[in-house]
């Protein structure tokens, strides 16, 4: 039977992460021998979209990727997980990629190319209105060409779509963005970079607010999400406490959650609660996309007392 609900879409990232662990970082010229290499699927448009399929809601995904060896095995993960990807496209080229050295100490070293995500243009867009303009929500995030997201909220905010904007890696942004986002999700150092550093979580979303954002999520890591909306409510959404060992996705695994439970009628700050749960179950195990929770899983930590 077919899901009536509007579907989540994400218009993103997709990439495959080349993990080699080594002793330490190689200096300019030095060869070391590694301990470990292994490929694991990544980017954040990916991680969202497999962290809210995970979840039981119906996703579907717009990207690219190359004609190379890992494209198939980067569909195959999205499948999966349950993402639709009939919207997937193949561009000539090298897919994204995100070759990183893995020190024992922790220390990490990594390059991205950006591959097929930087062929991610307005005509993909257009190519996939139908689908964009059917949307509960679509996700976006910063690892795709800035043309190409402004193209995309612009054509979301004629729709009345509503548009979670994950502003990672930090960037510029035109103006019109902010008052086009309905969400808008940024971790402590991506505030920073939008209103300024050592604000308090109030004067930060109120900063962002005055940009013409309607709703802001901060994500806290430990000390949980500050959620505001402007002209109107705003509170703290108190974190689980668990023992973190990978922190890798977390604000992806959050982002997904997020959007999942406000599709399924939430009030932010009870679907922030909800996302806090996902997010604090991936921090226990290693990985982006590996360690996204299921909803069963979402569930138990949510009924556990606090």
């Amino acid at each position: 039977m077919k899901d009536p609900r509007k579907p989540i879409v994400i218009v993103g990232s997709i990439t495959m992460d080349l993990v080699t662990r080594t002793p330490c970082i190689p200096a300019v010229g030095e060869t070391l021998i590694g301990s470990a290499f292994e490929t694991t699927p990544g980017g954040k448009g990916a991680n969202q979209a497999v962290a809210a399929a995970r979840l039981g809601y119906r996703v579907a995904m717009v990207a690219k990727v190359g004609d190379d060896a890992f494209a198939s095995e980067l569909l195959a993960n999205l499948r999966q997980a349950g993402v639709d990807t009939a919207a997937m496209m193949q561009t000539p080229g090298s897919s994204g990629l995100a070759p990183m050295f893995v020190a024992d100490n922790g220390q990490n070293a990594i390059v991205v190319v950006p591959g097929a995500n930087s062929k991610m243009d307005r005509a993909a867009v257009d190519r996939h209105a139908e689908l964009i303009g059917s949307a509960g929500i679509v996700l976006c995030q910063l690892e795709i060409p800035m043309d190409t997201l402004s193209y995309t909220l612009e054509f979301c905010a004629r729709a009345k779509v509503p548009v979670l904007l994950d502003p990672a890696p930090a960037a510029t942004l035109p103006d019109a963005v902010f008052g086009q986002a309905a969400w808008f999700t940024p971790n402590e150092t991506e505030a920073g970079f939008y209103v300024g550093n050592e604000m308090s979580a109030e004067a930060t979303a109120e900063r962002l607010h005055a940009r013409g954002l309607r709703g802001v999520v901060l994500k806290r890591g430990g000390e949980g999400a500050y959620v505001s909306v402007a002209g109107g409510k705003a509170g703290w959404v108190r974190p689980f406490k668990v023992e973190a060992i990978d922190t890798v996705g977390a604000g992806d695994c959050f982002n997904g959650a997020f959007a999942v439970a406000l599709q399924e009628g939430k009030d932010p700050w009870e679907a922030a609660r909800f996302a806090n749960a996902a997010s604090a179950l991936s921090v226990t195990r290693k990985g982006a996309q590996a360690s996204m929770p299921f909803r069963d899983e979402v569930e138990k930590l949510l009924a556990e007392p606090s």
